[in-house]
């Protein structure tokens, strides 16, 4: 075998090893992702197997099918990998959100100059459970959370994880969802490089006053006229 069959036989290798992990990371079946190549489902097993591989616009139309970027079938970690978060760093996420929790429960409760005693009663809960759910010590089941913030006119969504990964997820979710919005020229003109400068000016101009955008704008008009 020379060099260039055996780098041909790992890159087929390392396809399939991504494409058996990007079907079960999304819970498909053979049938189901071979329907989303336009090939029969023999051939798609074929792929997986490392007996064939798949044309670009047939992983395409699979990384469509999977809301998965086409980078990802070049990456060198698999979507099981990128997920899985060690138990110790998932207990130690959550024990840092139910101390932000419990924090700005009390902190709201405090605002609005209401006891322990009386939140207790509002809710029809031992005193005991408050003090343990502001101090973070125990989690708080969601619909009882749900309660409890209604009594402190606290909306739900500012108990979301802001600043942590998940709430660096969120954001970035939102943030493609509000992208995606935008019409076709504006996503072409914002995507690239070159515009950026633009973009910069547009933001720098936000920020400024009524009054200093008329000077602004005045001062064009000079230079215009």
């Amino acid at each position: 075998m020379n060099r260039q069959q055996t780098i041909l036989k790992l890159r087929t290798h390392r396809l399939a090893v991504l494409l058996i992990d990007a079907r079960q990371a999304n819970r498909r079946t053979f049938e189901e992702c071979a329907q989303a190549m336009g090939v029969s489902v023999e051939e798609y097993q074929s792929y997986e197997a490392a007996q064939a591989a798949p044309s670009l616009p047939a992983l395409e139309a699979l990384a469509f099918y999977l809301n998965l970027p086409l980078e990802h079938f070049w990456s060198q970690t698999t979507l099981s990998a990128q997920a899985a978060a060690p138990s110790d760093q998932v207990r130690k996420l959550r024990g840092l959100r139910n101390r932000a929790i419990g924090a700005r429960l009390r902190q709201r409760r405090t605002q609005l100059e209401m006891g322990t005693e009386a939140l207790a009663e509002k809710l029809s809960m031992p005193i005991e459970n408050v003090d343990t759910f502001e101090s973070g010590q125990n989690s708080i089941p969601l619909p009882q959370l749900e309660l409890i913030a209604e009594a402190l006119g606290l909306p739900i969504q500012e108990l979301f994880d802001q600043h942590g990964p998940i709430g660096e997820w969120r954001t970035e979710r939102e943030l493609n969802e509000k992208f995606a919005q935008l019409p076709a020229k504006m996503k072409d003109f914002v995507s690239k490089p070159v515009n950026r400068p633009y973009l910069e000016l547009a933001m720098r101009l936000s920020e400024l006053s009524v009054e200093k955008l008329r000077t602004v704008a005045e001062s064009l008009l000079e230079i215009t006229y």
